[in-house]
Order: structure tokens, then sequence, then C-alpha cells
């Protein structure tokens, strides 16, 4: 089982984080040239998870986006694989990533999505 800088992640996390499964799309920031698809595990206006069939390396960069439901269009954003691991179903990993670089309207509406969310589940 590949598992690596997972352990103790949810006593370092700054941001509020919420479950979710949203379109993404994703490539490597160097090499791929054709976007990959998956869909999100949770969100955050640090960082996002989801899942994937192809192992990338710990802090390789990715630019990922992301349907948000209350979005015109999609927010990009520039990440870094914080964490892998192995899922036990198959040839899948999931993966934690940390927003590098990212617009302050596209992380404004990340946060205003978050908080909504939140507030409804209070």
């Amino acid at each position: 089982m590949i598992e690596t800088q997972a352990d103790n992640i949810t006593e370092r996390r700054r941001f509020q984080r919420i479950d979710s499964a949203l379109p993404l799309r994703y490539k490597n920031l160097k090499t791929a040239t054709v976007p990959m698809g998956s869909i999100t595990k949770d969100i955050s206006e640090g960082g996002i998870s989801f899942k994937t069939n192809e192992f990338i390396s710990l802090a390789c960069r990715l630019v990922v986006e992301v349907t948000l439901p209350t979005a015109q269009r999609p927010v990009k954003a520039i990440s870094k694989v914080a964490w892998i691991r192995k899922l036990s179903s198959g040839e899948q990993y999931e993966l934690g990533n940390q927003f590098l670089e990212i617009s302050k309207e596209d992380r404004s509406i990340i946060t205003d999505y978050v908080s909504r969310l939140n507030a409804a589940d209070l």
C-alpha cells in the first residue's frame, strides 16, 4: 500500500473542508497535454482531493479545473500533490492537492461555496 504524508492530515488543515462530488479536470503542468477527468472527494479554500487511475508523484504540479454548481465557469488553480494513497479496490489512487496559485476571484468562489454548504449542515 502506498501512503505518503496522509497521517495526521486533519490536524494540519487550515481551511474548512467539505465532502463533494464535483466534476474535475486535471493535467500535469509539465508533461500532460490532454486533461484527465475525475470527481472530487472533498474541497476547501486551500486544496482538493480526488481519485485517479494513475500514480502521480508527490510534489507534482497539476493544473486543476473544478466545476462548482454555484459558478458560471470552472475555477482553475495550479496545485501540488501533498499526499497520495493507493486504494484497496483496483488500480486507483486518492490524491490530496494543495492550491499553490489561484486567482482571488476563484478562491472566493470556492470559499463562498464551502461556507454555504457548511452553514446548510448546521
